[in-house]
């Protein structure tokens, strides 16, 4: 694995020659009213990854995940077993995950 410093959004990261992985996800069970977007949000930036995260009217949490194929691995499972404090999780989906060349997205967003 190559390593080489970046600056990302004023911070200096360690960026590896790891292939890039995006993912679509969809998280079901008590995850709305629990403050589960803003902790996907954080737990998503403290690894580096990027995407966005957004409640459905049906009552899940979904978004996107694009870094490093380990740490989307990593998120993809904090999203089936951790989550926010309060939430219940019964599952999580995972759809359309492909490599790709580059990001697609600056940071890790919470969308409204």
């Amino acid at each position: 694995m190559t390593l080489r410093m970046c600056r990302f959004m004023s911070k200096t990261v360690i960026m590896s020659s790891e292939e890039l992985l995006s993912v679509d996800y969809e998280v079901f069970g008590r995850v709305q009213g629990v403050f589960f977007r803003k902790y996907t949000q954080s737990e998503g930036t403290r690894l580096g990854l990027v995407g966005w995260v957004q409640n459905t009217d049906a009552g899940t949490v979904q978004g996107q995940l694009q870094g490093p194929a380990s740490k989307v691995q990593q998120m993809q499972q904090w999203l089936q077993t951790t989550g926010s404090p309060q939430s219940r999780i019964a599952k999580a989906e995972f759809s359309n995950e492909r490599a790709i060349d580059k990001l697609d997205f600056k940071n890790f967003k919470v969308v409204r």
